[in-house]
């Protein structure tokens, strides 16, 4: 599967195939983060507000007859068109995504390429859809079966449910079967959860106040309008950020694979933060120093818990092989040290199934990786080495899983043009299993900066 976009921020044009691992680097302002919001608002839409059309003769016939069998391949067969239709759609839709103007993303494109072997349906599938009061359909795909069953499990002659909302269940769910093990579900940590993990309660206030003045108002307004206004002056990925900290309380009752599979990644998170988050019975957040009778809220709280606050409890309450978690620089506000300990934590989360996409500005993040990638061989060395560095087998990287891209200028062949042009896109990286990473980005300024600091210690060199 490729990603291509254009004329995205400083991007001009750029293609990036998404692998396990994902990294972009490269210098400020060079449209790492508009790559990362735009995917993030892509797969976000995709799964939320896109729907598979269904014929209306089909529902007719399931209301008639109360169950019918699709054949999956013939809509199998159109999944490039349905996916081409929903990249354009969401292309429309890049302004909300950044809460920018339309006119910044007049000329803006988003589009997903397949390859034969991209589209594999889900092999079994089973979903009940309904309401509080009233169950609508059952929707089921047996093993190697290429039909997918769907029943009524209402009256309709008691009960009346509109065809459109029939369609909508059935199309999205058809498209959950067909792309599902294609389109990642997204979770990201942008750079401004710092920010939000402060002032997480304000926010509330300030929803609760504006909800209250609504109420108590005598003129005619329209207040669904007003709602919905709220967090809009926000890009769509800080908005998902805002609500997810502000509904922390949902989140902490639920326990996610990592909680109940591999709580040793747990237990490296708590060593990073230096301690736990803990959420009292009065919705308090606290954080708990390691081996400390004290409690601190998150105004008292390092900016490196902060920074790591709703990726702590994605880990917690949340993660599951499959998923795709996104995070713009996880150094925010970490030690070095604990920077590679967080790229040693990312690599055990793809090891287990998380597909993970970061930004980084951090040297320190990338080398760590490349020493996992590294240390990577069928080799007693090799072996020795991780052994007495105290690397473990579940954090060792596969090259293979791995994809990273520079964002920088190069030459490139613009779409419809005859030759290369010099702009802003997204180099791959050269990944080999002895060598690592070939990161241009830092090596330049780490090579200069040593050789200014070989000249201070040791002078010019007589001739």
């Amino acid at each position: 599967m490729k990603i291509a976009i254009k004329n995205l921020g400083a991007i001009k044009q750029a293609e990036f195939t998404l692998g396990d691992l994902t990294i972009i680097c490269g210098e400020n302002n060079t449209g790492k983060t508009y790559a990362t919001y735009a995917l993030y608002g892509f797969l976000t839409f995709w799964h939320e507000a896109f729907a598979i059309p269904v014929p209306e003769e089909d529902v007719q016939r399931l209301l008639n007859e109360g169950s019918i069998e699709l054949d999956i391949q013939s809509y199998t067969s159109n999944a490039p068109a349905f996916l081409q239709k929903g990249c354009r759609a969401f292309t429309e839709k890049l302004s909300r995504v950044f809460a920018s103007p339309e006119r910044n993303f007049s000329d803006s494109d988003f589009s997903v390429d397949l390859d034969a072997t991209d589209i594999q349906p889900k092999a079994t599938f089973e979903l009940r859809m309904g309401t509080a009061s009233t169950n609508i359909l059952s929707i089921s795909k047996k093993g190697a079966s290429p039909f997918v069953t769907i029943a009524l499990l209402f009256d309709k002659d008691k009960v009346k449910i509109p065809n459109e909302m029939i369609k909508e269940i059935i199309g999205v769910t058809l498209k959950n079967i067909i792309f599902g093990n294609l389109f990642p579900e997204p979770f990201i940590a942008s750079a401004e959860r710092t920010g939000s993990a402060i002032f997480r309660k304000e926010l509330d206030l300030q929803r609760n106040r504006l909800l209250e003045e609504i109420g108590s108002t005598k003129n005619e307004i329209n207040k669904t309008n007003l709602i919905a206004k709220i967090h809009t002056d926000y890009a769509l990925p800080v908005k998902e950020n805002l609500e997810f900290i502000r509904q922390l309380e949902k989140y902490a009752k639920i326990d996610s694979v990592v909680t109940k599979e591999h709580v040793e990644i747990l237990d490296d998170f708590t060593d990073i933060i230096g301690g736990c988050y803990y959420i009292a019975k009065n919705d308090e957040l606290h954080y708990i120093p390691k081996g400390k009778p004290i409690k601190l809220t998150m105004n008292a709280s390092s900016s490196a818990v902060r920074s790591l606050l709703d990726i702590g409890f994605y880990l917690r309450h949340v993660a599951a092989p499959g998923h795709l978690l996104m995070i713009d620089e996880p150094e925010l506000n970490l030690h070095p040290e604990n920077q590679r300990r967080v790229a040693r934590l990312i690599a055990r989360l793809v090891n287990i199934g998380v597909k993970v996409f970061i930004t980084t500005h951090s040297d320190y993040i990338v080398k760590e990786l490349n020493t996992l990638i590294m240390l990577n061989q069928n080799n007693e060395r090799i072996k020795k080495i991780a052994e007495r560095e105290q690397y473990r087998d579940s954090e060792i990287l596969n090259p293979d899983k791995v994809r990273v891209y520079i964002a920088e200028k190069a030459l490139i062949k613009l779409e419809g043009a005859q030759r290369k042009t010099r702009c802003q896109t997204l180099v791959p990286a050269k990944i080999d299993n002895k060598l690592g990473i070939e990161a241009r980005s830092f090596d330049k300024t780490i090579d200069e900066m040593n050789r200014i600091q070989d000249e201070i210690v040791w002078g010019e060199t007589d001739s």
